[in-house]
């Protein structure tokens, strides 16, 4: 079996805001999918897609509650095509309101660096050249 989209589903306190940050990152929005209770965030073109649903919408597909904003439920790893596009996504993220993850890593053939989102999501943003990934990693 293979899957051949993927929806990854996230709870937020406020989709407009969400939905102007992901812009200004450079991501497009899907506006079928998207109203005042979800946004859904193209990733990768007919692949891969975030929905940002708020908290009381996510709330009808779960009967799990939300996490606080101190607890980390999922960490989201993004591959870009370059380091330039990493570092290009995670400044412009910590210049509309997310915080540093941790500081960016560098192991020659990977690259990565990341942010918390508005909402307190993880996420990783990377770069690989895996015809320079070592035979034993």
């Amino acid at each position: 079996m293979k899957a051949n989209q993927i929806y990854v589903n996230l709870p937020v306190k406020d989709v407009q805001k969400t939905k102007a940050f992901w812009t200004q990152l450079g991501f497009a929005i899907n506006e079928q999918f998207s109203d005042d209770k979800a946004t859904c965030v193209v990733i990768k073109e007919d692949n891969i897609y975030v929905m940002f649903l708020t908290e009381e919408y996510f709330m009808t597909f779960s009967e799990r509650p939300v996490p606080k904003g101190d607890t980390t439920q999922v960490l989201v790893a993004i591959g870009l095509s370059s380091r330039e596009e990493v570092d290009q996504v995670v400044n412009t993220a910590l210049e509309n309101g997310a915080s540093q993850h941790e500081e960016p890593q560098d192991y020659g053939w990977m690259y990565q660096n990341s942010f918390w989102d508005l909402d307190g999501h993880g996420w990783n943003i990377t770069f690989a050249d895996m015809s320079q990934m070592p035979a034993e990693f």
